[in-house]
């Protein structure tokens, strides 16, 4: 093997950028993580910068949003949605919106997958992994909305056809009221169950629905169409593996509040419509330490059935540490979340494509996770984790890189062109079979933790000269 890491020409991916601290902070990590290790020439750059947005009358919104529906693999940083006041500040045309609604009908948006993140050997919240499935469309976020007086409200729907039906009807009174209208599109509740069953089936977690239906009673049919695919596709398999007793479980929103606090050993998933999904996650992310370890993955499907994947971070921008780095003073910045997006991005767009490079791109993307989870449990981690001796924002990028020029000659290709053999001649089955008894977490992709385990198991693991 070559003492030098040879660039792996990574196939194409979209990728958004944003706004202040988190900005700065992955374009360390391009610099110094990424472009020295892989060629990246066929990626697509967005900028979702305030200005951006303002200067091409958002037309980059929407030439991201076609791109990452042609090429269905997207990382995305935290961007800024600007209020009145920073409208003013920053000398824009107009406060824009937030680009997430514009992305998800898009992609047509499914769910959004907000994940534990775990670290082996570091104690945070959850001691086995929390899995959460957040409707990716409808409720409150498309509202429309207006303040009235007193008078007659009625809420009238009428067909393509021409056909019309009264919702609601109802007397007003008072000088001030806020009338409210939005809806829950249903059709991708089932592609959302399947998502959300299989994940937990192949984690050996325990699912639950979560929604409000005792009160809301619209929220019923969520839950009828969640029942019915777990009953038709998942329920032998879960009961087999004595995840559920009998029935798959139904948590009212008050309830599971109280459980995501008392369930700390984790092993739990849940699925919920949006507002309650992302409140929820909100919650588990605190039991969690914090929003920057779990995930947020937009799950989307194109029209001819290929999935979407949108992989960014659960956190903001952290405006107040980019005030600190303005203003010259030190800041440490976790960026695991926006890593491990950055990681799931790059596994999909090469499970998408035809490189020949897959394997190498997993070996890299393992062993830049194990990296820093490394350095984190160490104590080479930043100040969230390691107190006021925690790295700064550029030295913890730093010292993963040189640990990363140590760790990558290991798994480097030697300087020769691959031979692959016939595909026609190799056992698919039995290929896919030692595939998932490596893939232990079930999520498409095997991290450098796992395979080097499934090494040691096979007892193939390379070993030290002299042992």
């Amino acid at each position: 093997f070559t003492r030098s890491f040879q660039k792996i020409v990574a196939p194409p991916m979209v990728y958004i950028s944003g706004e202040e601290m988190t900005r700065y902070t992955m374009e360390l990590i391009l610099d110094k993580w990424i472009k020295p290790r892989l060629d990246i020439s066929q990626w697509e750059f967005y900028d979702l910068s305030c200005k951006s947005r303002d200067d091409t009358e958002d037309q980059v919104l929407k030439d991201a949003v076609e791109a990452g529906k042609r090429i269905c693999s997207i990382f995305k940083e935290p961007s800024v949605t600007p209020t009145e006041i920073q409208k003013e500040k920053l000398g824009l045309k107009k406060a824009w919106g937030s680009p997430n609604g514009a992305m998800r009908r898009g992609w047509n948006g499914i769910t959004i997958s907000r994940d534990t993140i775990h670290i082996e050997g570091m104690e945070l919240g959850y001691n086995r992994p929390v899995l959460f499935e957040r409707h990716a469309v409808g409720g409150e976020y498309g509202a429309g909305w207006a303040q009235v007086g007193s008078g007659n409200l009625v809420t009238t729907f009428t067909t393509d056809d021409g056909e019309s039906m009264v919702v609601d009807e109802r007397k007003l009174s008072g000088d001030t009221n806020m009338v409210v209208t939005y809806h829950n599109p249903l059709d991708n509740v089932s592609d959302l169950a399947h998502h959300f069953f299989s994940r937990c089936l192949a984690a050996d977690i325990t699912p639950f629905v979560v929604t409000k239906k005792t009160v809301f009673k619209w929220q019923e049919e969520f839950w009828v169409v969640m029942k019915k695919v777990f009953d038709e596709h998942y329920r032998e398999a879960f009961i087999k593996k004595g995840l559920v007793t009998d029935e798959l479980q139904h948590l009212i929103s008050d309830a599971a509040t109280m459980q995501i606090i008392r369930w700390t050993d984790g092993g739990f998933g849940m699925a919920a419509h949006n507002y309650d999904g992302d409140m929820l996650t909100d919650e588990i992310a605190q039991v969690h330490r914090s929003p920057g370890f779990i995930t947020s993955n937009l799950l989307g499907k194109r029209e001819d059935g290929i999935m979407i994947k949108e992989y960014e971070a659960s956190h903001g921008t952290v405006a107040d540490m980019w005030d600190d780095h303005l203003a010259g003073k030190e800041t440490s910045l976790n960026p695991l979340g926006m890593v491990e997006a950055l990681i799931g991005a790059i596994n999909h767009s090469a499970h998408l494509s035809d490189t020949p490079y897959e394997n190498q791109i997993n070996l890299f993307t393992g062993t830049l996770r194990s990296v820093i989870h490394s350095k984190m449990v160490n104590g080479e981690g930043t100040r969230d984790l390691c107190g006021p001796s925690g790295l700064t924002t550029e030295q913890f990028v730093d010292t993963v890189s040189e640990a990363l020029d140590a760790s990558l000659p290991i798994i480097a290709s030697e300087k020769k062109q691959a031979v692959f053999e016939d595909v026609s001649k190799v056992d698919m089955d039995a290929l896919q079979a030692m595939f998932n008894d490596l893939d232990t977490d079930g999520n498409g992709s095997i991290s450098f933790d796992e395979f080097s385990k499934g090494l040691r198991r096979l007892g193939v693991q390379p070993r030290k000269l002299g042992f």
